[in-house]
């Protein structure tokens, strides 16, 4: 299991605002909010990977397609409705949706999904591995 990882992004206050709101929707809560970073962990004990954000120097978007590094976070959910739920926000966050939810079968099934990109252009999935 990965202990955490460390996203560097253009703008700190803009990110902590949106994932201030996003990660509660993921099963995350607040970790370590300082003024030169910020962090979330999984919430209710739960174990798994904690994500921390720290301010980066390039102003540049992310690029998923063409640049070495992050291509996406995945972000397990218990429920297909979860799913749904999380692509609600991301429309009301402004967010571009990328895929809207559904059954993705090019994967090992039950995969059921939405992407969209947070506020630079980081593509974030909020995944359900389940029927119901």
């Amino acid at each position: 299991m990965l202990g955490h990882i460390g996203i560097n992004v253009p703008d700190l206050a803009v990110a902590r605002a949106y994932y201030a709101d996003l990660m509660p929707q993921v099963g995350f809560e607040p970790f370590l909010d300082e003024p030169d970073q910020f962090a979330f962990r999984p919430a209710r004990g739960k174990p798994g990977t904690y994500l921390f954000f720290y301010p980066g120097g390039s102003q540049l978007p992310n690029s998923r397609h063409d640049t070495t590094g992050l291509q996406h976070l995945a972000f397990m959910v218990g429920a297909r409705a979860a799913v749904t739920e999380v692509h609600r926000w991301a429309i009301a966050s402004g967010s571009e949706v990328v895929h809207a939810p559904r059954s993705f079968p090019e994967y090992p099934p039950p995969y059921f999904a939405t992407f969209w990109l947070d506020p630079f252009g980081i593509m974030l999935e909020a995944v359900c591995h389940y029927d119901r």
